[in-house]
């Protein structure tokens, strides 16, 4: 099995931009698809993006269509999200989660390894 560890969070204002990064060891990164959830407080654990095992796929929320990016690299075992114009709203707690399967899942039960998440605050 796989172990995502995230990095990256902070605090930031909006409109600004901060990069997460997760970093999957144990295993044959390449085998894994990847997503990013976030969860506010009081609210449900949402998908954010997903990659396919190669990254020729990528898939993402309508809330943060054109203003994330999600990459990722096999060969350093790393998934980037790069977040741009970042609003109040994106404010939450970011995983990283890991599927040993073909195609990009977007709900948080299809995902059975999960990091502990790197805290993202955006201040108006």
């Amino acid at each position: 099995q796989v172990q995502p560890v995230e990095s990256g969070g902070g605090v930031v204002q909006a409109g600004g931009s901060l990069r997460l990064s997760c970093t999957a060891s144990g295993h044959t990164f390449s085998w894994y698809v990847m997503g990013w959830f976030r969860q506010a407080p009081g609210k449900e654990r949402e998908f954010v993006a997903g990659i396919s095992r190669s990254g020729e796929t990528t898939s993402y929320a309508d809330s943060v269509k054109g203003r994330f990016t999600l990459s990722r690299d096999n060969a350093k075992n790393t998934v980037t999200l790069q977040m741009n114009t970042l609003k109040p709203e994106d404010t939450a707690l970011y995983y990283c989660a890991a599927r040993h399967d073909i195609g990009v899942a977007t709900t948080a039960d299809e995902y059975p390894y999960w990091g502990q998440g790197t805290q993202v605050t955006v201040s108006s």
